[in-house]
């Protein structure tokens, strides 16, 4: 049976009828592969990745919901959600899927969007980061803890990756925060109901196709702003250079490359994806059309891509999107 649910004082209304001109790289990660020049970074990423408990998953999600957080008032912050994990054929608000109690990636992901990657680690080095991890005392901090003990399933395991080729649009209105987060009842009883839906696809790609990769990706067709329910599209570079605490070197298992589109709900998904849009950028022509057969191109990865979805909950973005 499906989960119960519980509404939220304001709910996310992001809508695709308005979107941003393509954005400028505003910095680069002077990243090379075998002397290529790799694509600029246009935002940073910053994940943490969860396995929560069997049952445990809305006392997660309060947690998440009572926390103290500045988040949304800082310089360089764009975008915020919650993810929880589902399975394709699952009900919407379904909860969990099953296959993730067990699978590296856990069941629940922390995502942010920063403006650059100063901006992170300035947060990740101040106070507002010690005020939303339990850190202004040892009581609290000890309290934390023993609280995650009792929902996790492992220590969190964060991932961090270059943003590239970033795509959103305009939010027509922003949820109401309180000092920078949001404003949310949750029981800890019933999960917070889904305010986007997130497709994902995991690309295990080798450093040396790495240039080759992102060249077949910036110059595909791409008609995703065209498309309703649309919010934000990245692909996502694995920062592998990434330090601090709890930051693990990206195993073998591990995707090198993520793309992350955020639609506005499943039916959106669904909807661009039995369209014209996901044929043409997937090699298929329009309906209708008649394409000449082409030898496709030599895949690039190691193992075929890995599609993951998420219900997104606690939604925050900045008034020019993501």
């Amino acid at each position: 049976a499906a989960a119960a649910i519980v509404r939220p004082r304001s709910i996310v209304q992001l809508h695709s009828t308005t979107a941003t001109p393509n954005n400028e790289a505003t910095t680069s990660s002077d990243a090379k592969e075998n002397g290529n020049e790799l694509l600029k970074r246009d935002r940073y990423v910053a994940t943490n990745r969860f396995t929560v408990r069997p049952g445990r998953e809305a006392k997660f999600e309060k947690r998440w919901a009572d926390r103290s957080s500045r988040l949304a008032s800082l310089d360089g912050f764009k975008y915020f959600h919650l993810m929880r994990r589902v399975a394709l054929d699952d009900k919407e608000n379904s909860g969990i899927d099953p296959l993730t109690t067990t699978d590296p990636a856990g069941n629940y992901v922390s995502f942010t969007i920063w403006s650059e990657k100063k901006h992170f680690n300035a947060w990740r080095a101040g106070d507002a980061f010690k005020e939303a991890h339990g850190g202004t005392s040892l009581f609290a901090f000890v309290k934390t803890m023993v609280s995650s003990a009792m929902v996790l399933k492992g220590a969190p395991k964060p991932a961090f990756y270059d943003g590239l080729m970033q795509q959103s649009i305009l939010p027509e209105s922003v949820p109401d925060l309180v000092e920078g987060w949001r404003d949310v009842e949750a029981d800890g009883e019933n999960i917070l109901p889904a305010e986007c839906f997130v497709a994902c696809n995991q690309f295990f790609v080798p450093s040396e196709n790495a240039h080759g990769f992102e060249q077949r990706w910036k110059n595909r067709t791409s008609k995703l702003k065209e498309c309703d329910g649309f919010v934000s599209f990245g692909l996502m570079r694995r920062d592998v250079k990434a330090k601090g605490h709890g930051v693990a070197p990206m195993g073998e298992e591990e995707p090198s490359y993520m793309s992350c589109t955020i639609w506005k709900n499943r039916e959106a998904f669904e909807g661009w994806k039995s369209g014209t849009a996901f044929k043409e950028a997937h090699g298929s022509g329009a309906a209708g059309e008649e394409k000449k057969p082409q030898q496709r191109p030599a895949p690039l990865w190691s193992k075929p891509p890995v599609p993951v979805f998420y219900e997104g909950t606690l939604v925050i973005s900045s008034p020019d999107g993501a």
